[in-house]
């Protein structure tokens, strides 16, 4: 895909974001454009957005250009360790907030959230991730998972492509507001594991399902 494409798609993913209320005033998606670079949303609300130039990000620069989001250092730190990531959402889901407030875990307890792996990360450090060494920890803290969540600071969806991330992210809110609505009258219990790898064997197809529908509610 051409940069135009991409900058296009990331203005989608930006409104379809906020529709679903995974978004306030704050988020941004990044996708890559090549091997060593990405392109990412600018400072401004998603849901505002109306295309025009997405900064460029070098994912091995030690500066960050200075229209990009202070916090992109942690899509540079993702995107630098894990080459099978194609793009970066990373935003402010409410009811992931409150779990991870009361230290919830968040497993997979429907099917859809086996798409999530089967316990979703935590990164206990809530302070804005505005330079190269926290973005580090943050990036392994992620290791391997396609989600994490940023205690006190929303949350990060990764994918190989931006359907997914995006789908991800909404996944990982639904995920949490089953979690609340099981933990007040029980224990939490996730599926089996061969139950969530049924599941997770329909990633790709699922994510993509749920990007379109984001895209068609926000329009």
């Amino acid at each position: 895909m051409s940069p135009a494409s991409i900058a296009e798609d990331l203005t989608r993913a930006g409104h379809a974001l906020d529709a679903a209320g995974l978004v306030t005033a704050f988020g941004h998606v990044s996708a890559r454009i090549s091997d060593e670079e990405l392109l990412i949303t600018p400072p401004w609300p998603l849901g505002a957005l109306a295309g025009g130039e997405f900064p460029q990000l070098s994912i091995c620069a030690g500066e960050l250009p200075d229209d990009a989001p202070r916090e992109a250092w942690m899509h540079t730190a993702i995107a630098a360790v894990r080459p099978d990531v194609g793009a970066i959402c990373r935003a402010q889901p409410p009811t992931v907030a409150a779990t991870a407030t009361l230290g919830i875990p968040l497993v997979p307890l429907h099917g859809q959230g086996s798409l999530l792996g089967p316990i979703v990360p935590i990164f206990h450090n809530s302070r804005l991730i505005r330079e190269p060494g926290i973005a580090r920890e943050l990036a392994a803290a992620l290791g391997s998972a396609t989600a994490l969540v940023l205690r006190g600071n929303g949350a990060i969806t990764v994918g190989a492509t931006l359907p997914e991330a995006v789908a991800r992210m909404w996944i990982l809110e639904e995920t949490a507001k089953l979690t609340l609505a099981v933990a007040a009258h029980g224990p939490v219990r996730p599926l089996p594991a061969e139950e969530q790898a049924a599941w997770a064997a329909t990633g790709s197809e699922l994510l993509n399902r749920i990007w379109h529908h984001l895209t068609a509610a926000s329009r």
